[in-house]
């Protein structure tokens, strides 16, 4: 199944059902079901934007530290590409619309750039391809 490597907390936004759209410098054709992979790497930039945003519509993301962070966290359908949205989200050259958003265990997984193969197993382990 493919995977995508997200910052949290973006991930936790995506795999939750609240952010609607993920963004990109470069445009898919692919259109299904991927894996969420929440990257390990987590700014200081990338929490304040997401805080505020998420204020902005009444959520409340979790703390920091209570984020997962390498590895498998959940999955989304990528239903359209788009260069621009009306989402709250959107803030990209390109934005992966999203749907049908699901959070699972978490899988520790070390991610990659772009889309990249991920096999689960039934251990609740994850493996690259």
């Amino acid at each position: 199944m493919k995977a995508l490597s997200v910052r949290q907390p973006w991930a936790w936004l995506i795999v939750n059902g609240f952010k609607d759209i993920e963004n990109r410098s470069w445009a898919t054709k692919f259109r299904g079901r991927i894996l969420v992979h929440a990257s390990k790497t987590m700014t200081r930039n990338d929490y304040a934007d997401a805080l505020l945003i998420a204020a902005n519509q009444g959520l409340t993301i979790p703390l920091p530290e209570d984020l997962d962070r390498g590895g498998i966290v959940g999955s989304v359908n990528i239903v359209d590409c788009v260069p621009a949205s009306a989402s709250p989200w959107f803030s990209g050259n390109w934005g992966f619309v999203l749907a049908d958003a699901w959070a699972s265990p978490f899988r520790p997984l070390k991610g990659r750039l772009g889309f990249f193969e991920v096999t689960l197993q039934a251990d609740r382990s994850a493996e690259v391809h």
